[in-house]
């Protein structure tokens, strides 16, 4: 069972965890990650950050990483959230949480989802700092730690 949401409300992380732990018992390992939106940008601080994306291709192309995990390790469950619109510094960005049978399957999936989270979903993120607006460019440290994953597979 996977489920990916996109939204502009808050999620609430214990719910989260604890519906993908309840979802069967063959579940061994819950592995979560909940990102924080970072409050500085370029060294400085940063007043919010917007978050817009292309409904349709944005699910379509996240539907694509989640079938991706699945094929290559045996999954229980992805749940998949990423917050759009306005957001403060410290709000809750994103939620990736895999269930599995084992911790390491959950592990490698998770960071694999956030990996390719990173680098090929369709999300536009702007900053505001200072009264002045500007748009977030992706960064090479995320599409080298996506690349590692070509070595294994994708």
């Amino acid at each position: 069972m996977n489920s990916i949401r996109i939204q502009t409300h808050d999620f609430n992380l214990a719910e989260e965890y604890q519906l993908l732990r309840e979802l069967s018992p063959a579940v061994g390992a819950v592995v979560t990650f909940a990102g924080l939106v970072r409050d500085f940008e370029l060294d400085s601080s940063i007043d919010s950050l917007t978050l817009q994306h292309y409904p349709g291709m944005t699910e379509n192309l996240l539907q694509e990483i989640v079938d991706q995990a699945n094929q290559r390790w045996d999954l229980i469950a992805i749940t998949l959230i990423h917050r759009v619109g306005e957001l403060l510094p410290r709000d809750q960005i994103v939620f990736v949480g895999v269930a599995s049978q084992h911790r390491v399957a959950a592990f490698e999936a998770a960071q694999f989802l956030m990996d390719y989270l990173k680098t090929k979903a369709t999300f536009w993120k702007q900053v505001s700092q200072d009264g002045k607006q500007h748009w977030v460019e992706s960064k090479d440290s995320d599409s080298a730690a996506a690349a590692r994953w070509n070595s294994k597979g994708d």
